[in-house]
């Protein structure tokens, strides 16, 4: 598949990266040399020097012949991205997509017109990330979680601390100590240090590990039991970061919570976004990377913190300082991919991260058409597919045990009309199912082909 990708800031290295490890051909344009010098020493790309929005740049680029177009330049250059995007298509290029800052554009009538002008996709990676962190709020008893048909089917992600009862089990005795013969959950990976593994009977549990388990929704509350979890009330959360991700969070709990705190170090900021909240968030102006300021602010009351400022190492001392004051719930934005599983082993209870929220979005579109939604999950490298199972494809021919599945993938499960099912080996997938798949990214060209 060609590709080309303008911006080559942290975002779209990273998407460079990641698509030139799936056999594209990736062309990069951006004006600054140094990045397009920095991102070809360690990624196989074609560099293009210039502006995304000069049509002599772009024919220079080939985006007469491009499967994907995809504008992400930084957020302050959206208009540069929309009009690069638009041009793009106009050019030949099959689909275009576009990053952008302002949530105006996402207002149904807004995308219509912005696909009247051909552009397929937009997306606001702070809008997603907030969107993110207010469903971590609602579902703390697990680091990161998933919903597909409503809530049918979901997937959980848990940390297993050194109370937890099934350290040192094998997958087999957690089966069998919950039987049933409607099978309510499954675990499909395990992350440990920096390897992602793919579950046999007699993988054992260790301290902390990351547990991906997907269940039905009637067993989510089982399972959380067992393992000790509890889901914890929050009335109260302190921000620090008055950014677009803070701002949109207070915005969307506003109403639904009992009081939020917003720390902000600039002033004129401050004054910017009190104007736009309601009365029960409270700006305040000061430096919330400091212990002494979330004293000040009677940190101690709150039941969780949010950092969510541009400065991850920040973000992250933030959070161990209020874990450490008694915060149950913390919070982190780490943009550094490096700093990911320091986060975690330093005890913050999840975390965001714009490049790879951005990551599962555009790559849905190098996949076939019946990829309904791709997800990069926290703490590993692997990612969840949703399918929409297509008549008579490879997937639907023998029971999931009979089929040469790709061994570094899992069928997590599957949601049929109104029912959801865990899969076994004896599960036979059908057309229009709605297929869970856990895949590590080798094996994600191979999977697609079997639901193609």
């Amino acid at each position: 598949m060609k590709i080309i990708i303008a911006g080559a800031g942290e975002v779209g290295s990273h998407l460079a990266k990641m698509l030139s490890n799936e056999s594209n051909e990736i062309t990069v344009i951006d004006n600054d040399p140094q990045r397009l010098r920095s991102l070809s020493e360690y990624t196989d790309i074609i560099s293009v020097e210039g502006k995304s929005s000069s049509i002599e740049v772009l024919r220079k680029a080939g985006a007469e012949k491009a499967d994907l177009f995809i504008a992400v330049n930084p957020d302050h250059s959206q208009d540069v991205n929309i009009v690069s995007a638009i041009l793009a298509k106009n050019l030949g290029s099959k689909k275009v997509t576009a990053r952008i800052n302002n949530e105006e554009y996402l207002s149904y009538d807004n995308k219509l017109l912005f696909t009247e002008m051909g552009i397929d996709l937009l997306f606001y990676p702070e809008r997603i990330a907030a969107g993110e962190i207010v469903e971590l709020l609602e579902r703390t008893a697990s680091i990161d979680s998933m919903n597909f048909g409503r809530g049918k089917l979901q997937l959980a992600v848990f940390k297993l601390e050194e109370e937890s009862p099934i350290i040192d089990m094998n997958i087999l005795e957690f089966a069998n100590a919950f039987p049933s013969e409607d099978l309510q959950f499954r675990v499909v990976a395990i992350s440990r240090k920096n390897e992602t593994i793919m579950p046999k009977p007699d993988t054992r549990f260790h301290y902390h590990d990351l547990v991906f388990i997907v269940a039905k929704r009637e067993g989510i509350t089982m399972l959380m039991e067992y393992l000790g979890k509890k889901d914890i009330e929050i009335n109260r959360l302190m921000i620090i970061g008055g950014g677009p991700i803070g701002e949109m969070v207070a915005k969307q709990l506003g109403k639904k919570l009992e009081h939020i705190k917003i720390i902000e170090i600039n002033r004129d900021k401050c004054l910017d976004i009190s104007s736009r909240l309601d009365g029960n968030v409270t700006v305040v102006n000061g430096d919330g990377r400091n212990t002494d300021t979330l004293m000040d602010e009677a940190i101690k009351d709150y039941d969780a913190f949010v950092a969510v400022t541009n400065n991850s190492e920040a973000n992250i001392l933030a959070c161990v300082a209020a874990k450490k004051m008694g915060i149950d719930r913390t919070i982190a934005e780490v943009e550094n991919l490096e700093y990911i599983r320091l986060a975690e082993e330093m005890g913050v209870d999840a975390i965001i991260n714009k490049k790879l929220i951005t990551a599962g979005r555009i790559f849905k579109f190098t996949l076939s058409s019946k990829v309904r939604f791709i997800k990069y999950m926290n703490g590993t490298n692997a990612e969840v597919l949703e399918y929409n199972v297509a008549p008579d494809s490879k997937i639907t021919k023998a029971p999931l045990k009979d089929l040469d599945f790709p061994a570094d993938a899992v069928v997590g499960g599957l949601i049929r009309g109104s029912e959801s099912m865990i899969a076994v080996g004896t599960t036979r997938i059908e057309a229009y199912d709605n297929v869970v798949v856990f895949a590590a990214p080798e094996a994600v060209k191979e999977v697609d082909r079997m639901f193609r």
